[in-house]
């Protein structure tokens, strides 16, 4: 007999579940409208922060501060600002830090970041500038207590000669004061597992938080996965296969996809998630369901800010 139902049920019912959002920050007017109306879906579910990202190269940060100030000021969420290494000297990013520390955010996630020409170029540190991830996170802790994120890569990043040298790199960045690793998403549970254990063997015992990606749309995800390098198993692109112009099944199916891949998870004893939510929230929204999350009742709440 499978037991699986079960043990899903159980850990459902214990209220131990949490998750966390990722947003990019807004380009244009239309997807500022689609960014807010994401994250007031999301807001309910009372998720434990919400992250806004950098674009490339940084080239984002002016319109990440903002979103990030006006979750702190017009929501209830506890916001996450990234701060990367790129384009910026320890000065500018030190200024851009206390902003938010000014602004009474406490939580970062610090990347190391992406080339100015992008995913495949060679990484030149930025003269004057943090050299790496774990030098980010050291001068993020001189600054204030922050709560800092850092990113983990279940495959391998893609610039780590070997699989030691890169969980070597992640031990550094824990050791320099992150309290938390985020995964870069992933499709195969096997991958995450696998990274968990050797982490773990390793002496890094910060939470390991998965990263999950719905795949709004097939073709888009997979060029991400490509350039980041996580892998997209056959069976996996078989499901998608034919559904190019089928907007309605592809998200039918995105959401069978992901809630058996965190459900997965969770019979593995997995308690929190990362959601990539691409500012898209439905899909998000149904697996959060799946996990036992729901809104906090409206009169619950008008009783609280009473």
């Amino acid at each position: 007999m499978d037991k699986a139902p079960a043990r899903r049920s159980r850990l459902l019912g214990e209220g131990d579940i949490s998750v966390s959002f990722e947003f990019f920050p807004p380009t244009t007017g239309k997807m500022e409208e689609a960014l807010w109306d994401a994250i007031r879906r999301l807001e309910p579910l009372r998720p434990r922060f919400v992250s806004v990202t950098y674009g490339a190269g940084g080239s984002t940060r002016e319109r990440t501060h903002a979103t990030v100030a006006r979750l702190a000021r017009s929501t209830e969420l506890v916001p996450a600002a990234h701060l990367t290494c790129v384009g910026a000297t320890c000065a500018e990013i030190d200024r851009v830090a206390r902003g938010y520390e000014a602004a009474g955010v406490y939580r970062v996630v610090a990347l190391r970041g992406d080339p100015p020409a992008g995913v495949g170029a060679k990484y030149e540190p930025h003269p004057g500038g943090y050299a790496n991830a774990a030098e980010l996170v050291a001068g993020l802790k001189r600054i204030a207590d922050f709560e800092i994120s850092v990113a983990g890569y279940p495959e391998k990043h893609p610039d780590s000669p070997t699989v030691d040298a890169d969980l070597d790199n992640l031990k550094t960045k824990v050791a320099a004061g992150a309290a938390r690793v985020i995964t870069q998403f992933f499709f195969d549970n096997a991958h995450y597992l696998r990274f968990l254990e050797a982490a773990r063997a390793r002496g890094i015992w910060v939470p390991i938080v998965p990263g999950i990606v719905p795949i709004h749309d097939f073709r888009r995800v997979a060029g991400f996965a490509a350039r980041c390098g996580a892998s997209m198993p056959a069976w996996l692109a078989r499901r998608f296969d034919g559904l190019d112009n089928d907007r309605e099944t592809t998200h039918l199916v995105a959401a069978a996809v992901a809630a058996e891949q965190v459900m997965d998870l969770v019979d593995e004893g997995i308690r929190q998630f990362h959601f990539y939510t691409l500012n898209r929230a439905d899909l998000v929204y149904a697996i959060c369901h799946l996990l036992g999350l729901r809104p906090e009742p409206a009169a619950h709440k008008e009783a609280v800010n009473a």
